[in-house]
């Protein structure tokens, strides 16, 4: 917001950006109609792109387009000052963010979201599609949670906006039809992968950055046990951590391996990122290294 300049959430959700490697960044600066002075904007426009590089941003490079959402949205009117300052945005969109490669090439994944009951049609379960392709009459395994081991389903549809199509593929948002699931069998934060390709796991090592307070993260230090959440995914799962040997604890700012006990398995792999939260807010950010059991 021009009127605020960078706020503490702006940082947060560029680490973020940074953590969970979103390659690219264009910048819409808000609410320029509350600020008459241009030598302020540019104050801020300066602020962003230094905050920007700090994370490891081209700060210099990427666009930042000022404008205001609240008159563009009053106007209604695509081409008039306010109007043409969102397609400017678009503009810039188009022109600096490639269109994304598509994991189309390994094992089907898809973390589910949501869950539905269609009357007369059976359980449908939502998400955006992680790789691979799904196509309709195919084998999916539900992995995770509550999930029993090696629980199977045919996908007997695939819905995208409200559509019927034959297949889904990585990137999209979609809804999987599944057949002979009750809602209950499935939950947020399961996966629907190709059968065998992903397992269920409770243990493994991880390689973690603790948030500093000013990050948002937490103010003082933790210790061995520490039980916060984990968030793989769609959902949070409880988990106690153990430091290694000597680490005393964990500092807000720190690098640091450690070992972790989920209370509930998670379909599992090596390099998968998640988060560490407390109380819904970030606290940190890790990668599973490697997997115990």
């Amino acid at each position: 917001s021009a009127a605020d300049g960078p706020m503490p959430q702006t940082r947060e959700h560029i680490l973020l950006a940074r953590q969970v490697n979103v390659p690219h960044i264009v910048v819409f600066m808000n609410k320029v109609d509350m600020v008459d002075d241009e030598e302020l904007l540019e104050l801020v426009e300066l602020e962003v792109r230094e905050l920007l590089s700090e994370y490891q941003f081209p700060g210099d490079d990427l666009p930042v387009i000022r404008g205001s959402a609240l008159r563009a949205l009053e106007s209604g009117d695509p081409n008039d000052e306010w109007g043409a300052k969102i397609g400017e945005l678009m503009d810039a969109i188009d022109a600096h963010i490639p269109e994304p490669e598509r994991d189309i090439d390994r094992p089907f994944l898809m973390p589910v979201e949501d869950v539905f009951t269609i009357t007369g049609r059976g359980t449908v379960a939502t998400g955006r599609i992680d790789r691979g392709v799904v196509k309709v009459q195919d084998e999916v395994e539900l992995v995770g949670l509550s999930a029993p081991k090696g629980k199977k389903t045919v996908v007997t549809g695939v819905e995208m906006f409200r559509k019927m199509l034959d297949q889904g593929q990585a990137g999209d948002n979609a809804g999987l039809l599944l057949r002979g699931v009750k809602k209950e069998e499935v939950e947020r934060g399961m996966v629907l992968a190709k059968p065998g390709t992903i397992q269920p796991h409770t243990k493994f090592k991880a390689e973690v950055y603790v948030l500093t307070k000013e990050e948002g993260g937490r103010h003082t230090p933790f210790f061995d046990g520490y039980r916060p959440q984990f968030y793989f995914r769609t959902t949070d799962v409880t988990g106690s951590a153990h430091l290694p040997q000597g680490v005393e604890m964990v500092m807000p700012g720190d690098n640091v391996q450690m070992e972790v006990e989920l209370i509930s398995p998670i379909a599992m792999e090596k390099e998968l990122r998640f988060a560490i939260r407390e109380g819904g807010r970030t606290v940190g950010a890790g990668v599973v290294t490697e997997i115990i059991e």
